[in-house]
């Protein structure tokens, strides 16, 4: 079987970069088609991949303000020639489903979401524009919605990456699709025996996060709160803060990991697709405080793994606080829950769907 692979954009290191990272070991050899790759930053997680990239990547600033192309990226990815392969793999939360397939090729894509900007946040994402660029975005936005349903036509399966994703390809493209749960690197977490005095949040400083609502939370109950992350909010949340919230800033490796195993707590106030900063806090054996909405509900067990509060605001989230007992938790029984998440389980899962879809795909006889 010829594979070939494609994904979004290889720029900054997230997690939908490590599933594009797990699917080039899975399919050794294969080529990787991406919008931009960005070798100083990505080439020590996909060094010897055959990288292949569209136009964009000669575009001017393409790699350090690659949104400003992405009205371009459905074109880009429809470029790309996979006249030559019996099977594309895709790794998808923009444009990467759109790629253009033959009747002799199978398309599988593994959703990481429907393009949120054009669906589930459209909205908020327009109330941050000002009325005399709104005209011209509302034109933009429609014809990526009618370009992002009609392009999931070419997709032959789904997989999605969580249940509420599955949901959401379902309400927005009217597919079913099979959850196989994004994967983490569970073997760079371990256990600790010695757990410090602070409450730890790992996230991109980016309003949706809701890191606010861990700051404003912390300034009421007094106690010490590690933030660890950068981005556009920073500036905002340290002015809100008071003393017993300190900012790292990005931190990576070791020191990270370490953070993880010596919190008393996790904090997850944000709403999120599916989010692996909870599950690399538990493969730490380090519980959980959870807001009770979309992929928490699926990695986080209110009282084995850590707990959830009902509302977005920081009272719910004080009350969280005060009401969990961290200690009463079993760092064993909460890194067991994680490793059902590691990477291992993830290439077996992805390997064994890839390969029946393929079988069910060459005997499937349209025809009554």
């Amino acid at each position: 079987m010829n594979v070939a692979l494609a994904h979004e954009f290889l720029v900054t290191w997230g997690g939908s970069d490590l599933v594009a990272r797990e699917f080039c070991k899975i399919f050794a050899g294969a080529p990787l088609h991406t919008a931009l790759y960005n070798p100083a930053v990505m080439d020590k997680h996909f060094h010897g991949v055959d990288i292949r990239t569209s136009a964009l990547q000669r575009y001017p600033l393409a790699l350090k303000k690659h949104r400003l192309y992405m009205p371009f990226f459905p074109m880009a990815f429809e470029q790309f020639d996979f006249s030559n392969y019996d099977l594309v793999l895709s790794s998808h939360h923009y444009a990467a489903k759109g790629i253009v397939t033959g009747a002799d090729t199978c398309h599988i894509c593994f959703a990481h979401t429907p393009m949120r900007y054009a669906w589930d946040y459209y909205h908020e994402y327009m109330a941050g524009f000002g009325r005399l660029s709104r005209p011209m975005l509302r034109w933009l936005f429609h014809w990526l919605r009618v370009w992002d349903a009609a392009s999931a036509n070419r997709v032959d399966f789904f997989i999605a990456n969580a249940h509420n994703v599955a949901r959401r390809i379902w309400k927005h493209y009217r597919r079913r699709s099979t959850v196989i749960h994004s994967p983490i690197e569970a073997d760079r977490f371990q256990i600790s025996n010695s757990i410090g005095d602070y409450h730890l949040i790992v996230s991109r400083l980016v309003p949706y996060k809701r890191a606010d609502l861990a700051v404003e939370a912390f300034n009421r109950l007094g106690e010490k709160l590690i933030v660890v992350g950068d981005g556009p909010e920073m500036k905002r949340l340290k002015a809100m803060a008071r003393p017993n919230v300190e900012f790292l800033g990005f931190v990576d490796g070791e020191q990270l990991a370490g953070l993880y195993a010596g919190c008393r707590a996790f904090l997850f106030p944000g709403f999120e697709d599916f989010g692996l900063t909870p599950l690399e806090a538990q493969a730490a054996g380090r519980p959980v405080i959870a807001y009770g909405a979309g992929g928490a509900l699926e990695t986080v067990v209110q009282g084995k793994t850590g707990a959830f509060f009902p509302e977005q605001t920081p009272d719910s989230l004080v009350q969280a606080v005060r009401d969990f007992d961290w200690q009463s938790t079993d760092p064993a029984a909460v890194r067991a829950h994680a490793l059902q998440f590691d990477v291992a389980v993830f290439r077996k899962k992805i390997a064994e769907f890839v390969r029946d879809r393929y079988e069910e795909w060459k005997t499937f006889n349209p025809t009554p």
